[in-house]
């Protein structure tokens, strides 16, 4: 697990997530929680997640489980492919909870998937994506 300072480097370092309103809840080399309340402007039509935020939610979480598997010699991680599936409508207002877990991790590259979840237990989305050490 990471204090807080560590949590608020990983902010700073993509302040997307912050923009996002992001909250890391649990980060570590064999898992990362992510949570997220949907708001209004992060919906498509009816009210609901939309793709790209759960995207984005899946993205930053794997990245964060990337960023703690770099070796010592690297100093950040990029995307460098995702693949995301679409699984169920999470209305505005809920809270998501996005937990990435490592497939594979090598020297230079490693891929994470991450489940995004309503606090319910409901699966919005899949998300395989690949990391490259830089």
């Amino acid at each position: 697990m990471m204090d807080e300072a560590a949590f608020a480097e990983v902010i700073k370092r993509v302040p997307f997530s912050a923009h996002l309103r992001f909250e890391i809840k649990e980060m570590g080399k064999e898992r990362v929680v992510v949570h997220a309340v949907i708001k209004p402007e992060y919906c498509t039509a009816g009210g609901t997640a939309h793709g790209g935020f759960l995207m984005a939610l899946a993205d930053f979480t794997g990245a964060c489980g990337a960023f703690q598997v770099l070796p010592p010699e690297a100093k950040t991680t990029t995307t460098i492919e995702s693949k995301t599936n679409m699984m169920g409508a999470i209305p505005v207002g809920s809270t998501l909870v996005a937990t990435a877990t490592p497939l594979h991790v090598g020297r230079r590259t490693s891929v994470w998937v991450t489940r995004v979840e309503s606090a319910e237990g409901k699966l919005a989305s899949v998300t395989t994506q690949t990391q490259m050490a830089i």
